[in-house]
């Protein structure tokens, strides 16, 4: 990674956090992401430790504005992108009370899928340019099939329902992203790090941890750095391994509907 540039997305904690630090250690450059400024010096100087550059942009991804505005500045600061990370997302914050973001869209669905969507499809021009470069969408095994007739779940609502729909909706986009870039240079590639990590969304939700950050980072760096998957793209990886998303991933028609519904609702992709 050294002389490269890499994008990771909600990195002042958790899983982000640890592949920011350990992409500064190969020798990048880490465009460091989150909403709180404190945590965010914190990475820069954590990655600088390690051996890397890193700088910290703040944005709510709640907010499609701020999404967009990130893109903005990347795009003014930075001649290059070789690596985007996905990474940032919610779950709940101890309630089951359906929240709206900043554009009244459900906030789960907001922040873990029409954000990154946003803010891929704005950084494309740029990974195009700097390739061989390589998109990762930090999803999770926990999927359930997205209604489109209640996508923003109005009705039966739960925290966990949201992020199951809202992480699939990730890995439908990722197959989407793969059959368009291909020929580019550019891969697109999502996964599930591991289960439970000792996150603080997880414990936010009350629940005990079944592994660490470290061990999630151990399968985000081999996709964004493994030599054995140059050129690989549209897959879902369980870990380290290659795994099987749900069968509406794989649902052309479903993708169909979801792309329309993220045109629909962002403006971006129609492109």
């Amino acid at each position: 990674m050294r002389g490269k540039t890499a994008l990771v997305t909600g990195s002042t904690d958790g899983l982000g956090r640890v592949a920011a630090r350990e992409l500064g250690a190969l020798g990048a450059t880490v465009i460091v992401h989150g909403r709180n400024r404190q945590r965010g010096a914190e990475t820069v100087r954590e990655v600088e430790a390690s051996g890397g550059r890193a700088v910290f942009y703040a944005a709510d991804f709640g907010s499609l504005a701020e999404v967009r505005g990130l893109a903005e500045t990347v795009l003014a600061n930075h001649d290059r992108l070789h690596l985007l990370i996905n990474n940032a997302g919610i779950w709940t914050d101890g309630t089951d009370e359906r929240r709206l973001s900043e554009d009244g869209h459900e906030l789960v669905f907001a922040v873990n899928y029409l954000a990154p969507y946003v803010l891929t499809h704005r950084l494309l021009p740029l990974l195009e340019r700097s390739a061989p470069a390589r998109i990762i969408n930090v999803s999770s095994i926990a999927q359930q099939p997205i209604d489109f007739d209640d996508v923003m779940l109005e009705s039966g609502f739960s925290p966990a329902r949201a992020y199951a729909q809202s992480k699939l909706a990730l890995v439908m986009f990722t197959i989407d992203l793969a059959e368009r870039l291909q020929g580019s240079g550019v891969t697109a590639n999502s996964l599930h790090p591991a289960t439970l990590m000792n996150t603080s969304m997880v414990e936010r939700a009350g629940i005990a941890p079944r592994s660490t950050v470290e061990e999630g980072a151990r399968a985000v760096m081999q996709l964004a750095v493994s030599p054995e998957l140059e050129g690989r793209s549209g897959f879902f990886f369980n870990g380290l391994d290659v795994g099987r998303a749900h069968a509406q991933a794989y649902d052309g028609e479903a993708r169909a509907e979801l792309r329309a519904l993220s045109i629909e609702l962002t403006g971006e992709g129609s492109g």
